[in-house]
């Protein structure tokens, strides 16, 4: 065992050896007890409630996938109002920020630039890569956290790729329309601006997906895993102008996009549009009641300002967060600790998880 490791470690690319991977929800709280997996009330990964009402064709199982499943490029072309050739579809949009770091930085000599607090793959896929990681933290406004535009023209020449979220990811805000075209602005000869959207359809008027005509600098993600109820699909979009999306086919792999998934999510853009926007208006009904309830509760300092389908808040103190979690661990409901995150001391994120479930958790806490 211990020659294997040697050898491992002598072999592999040095920097990946002592990484630590990205922690997602099921990482953290992994279990092979299908029953007691069952059990858990899952707040901690931003997905919709509920369970899907799902068919698939068996047709053409033993063949390989369309690179670019037709039925899909469609649906999505009609739900965004963009062409095929400015759409690529991807296995969640996780794929979409690993194709556009291959694609534009140079290993070991480009870099990328977050906003942190924000999300944690795009740092982790720069790594993975090669690529360096540069930093402008968000600032604190009354509008939630947002842009430092000063900080943005410090590092103009320096970076190849920018990585904003909107609405962000733990913070939960949509960033200013108006900063993120100054950002596209600052860049718009040295560097592909990113326009993260996961979140998106929470409030859907906000989006930046206008942009890419506009500039040939926006790259704009999505993806179906979470007001589409999605996520164990792994169906995300990588939208930019045809260039970018022809680059981009250059580096995904051949079959990207499975029939069945290609399938389930051309009728989920097809003809559950109306049980999409539903499931939003529900959500932001059931996550303003937990903002209020949060409010009125004196271990709770600060709330963010959320424009997705979960709710940041601070606690008092580093036990009284320590306390909340391992409360609700105790009775098999799991939320999210972004507390490591910068700028986030003693932070928890809540998804909007169904009313039952929101209920339990308040129960629980009271």
């Amino acid at each position: 065992m211990s020659t294997s490791l040697t050898l491992i470690e002598k072999l592999a690319r040095e920097e990946l050896v002592d990484m630590v991977p990205y922690q997602s929800a099921r990482r953290l709280f992994a279990s092979g007890d299908a029953e007691q997996t069952k059990r858990k009330v899952w707040l901690n990964a931003n997905e919709a409630p509920g369970t899907g009402d799902y068919q698939l064709s068996s047709e053409n199982i033993n063949r390989y996938p369309d690179f670019q499943p037709d039925n899909l490029l469609n649906a999505y072309s009609n739900y965004c109002n963009l062409e095929r050739s400015q759409i690529l579809a991807t296995r969640g949009a996780d794929e979409g920020i690993e194709l556009i770091i291959r694609s534009f930085c140079r290993a070991y000599q480009d870099s990328i630039l977050i906003c942190p607090p924000t999300y944690g793959m795009y740092a982790i896929s720069a790594e993975n890569h090669g690529a360096d990681i540069a930093k402008v933290p968000l600032q604190k406004t009354p509008q939630g956290m947002q842009l430092d535009l000063d900080g943005l023209i410090s590092q103009v020449g320096k970076v190849k790729v920018v990585f904003l979220c909107s609405p962000g990811n733990p913070t939960g805000n949509l960033l200013s329309k108006e900063d993120i075209i100054a950002a596209i602005e600052l860049f718009k000869d040295t560097a592909i601006v990113v326009v993260d959207e996961a979140y998106i359809e929470f409030s859907a008027e906000q989006t930046s997906i206008d942009l890419i005509t506009q500039y040939s600098n926006v790259i704009v993600l999505r993806t179906l895993s979470k007001a589409f109820a999605l996520a164990g699909l792994r169906c995300g979009f990588t939208l930019a102008n045809a260039d970018i999306i022809t680059l981009l086919s250059k580096v995904i792999a051949p079959y990207p996009i499975s029939a069945p998934v290609a399938e389930i999510a051309s009728k989920a853009l097809n003809t559950d549009l109306k049980k999409m926007t539903q499931r939003v208006q529900d959500c932001n009904q059931i996550k303003t009641k937990l903002i209020n309830w949060l409010s009125e509760k004196d271990w709770c300092s600060e709330i963010f300002a959320s424009d997705a389908n979960f709710v940041l808040f601070r606690c008092n103190s580093q036990q009284e967060k320590q306390r909340i979690f391992d409360t609700l661990v105790e009775s098999d409901i799991l939320i999210r600790d972004q507390s490591k995150q910068m700028q986030l001391e003693n932070c928890l994120r809540i998804s909007i998880g169904s009313e039952q479930e929101i209920t339990q958790l308040k129960e629980v806490l009271s």
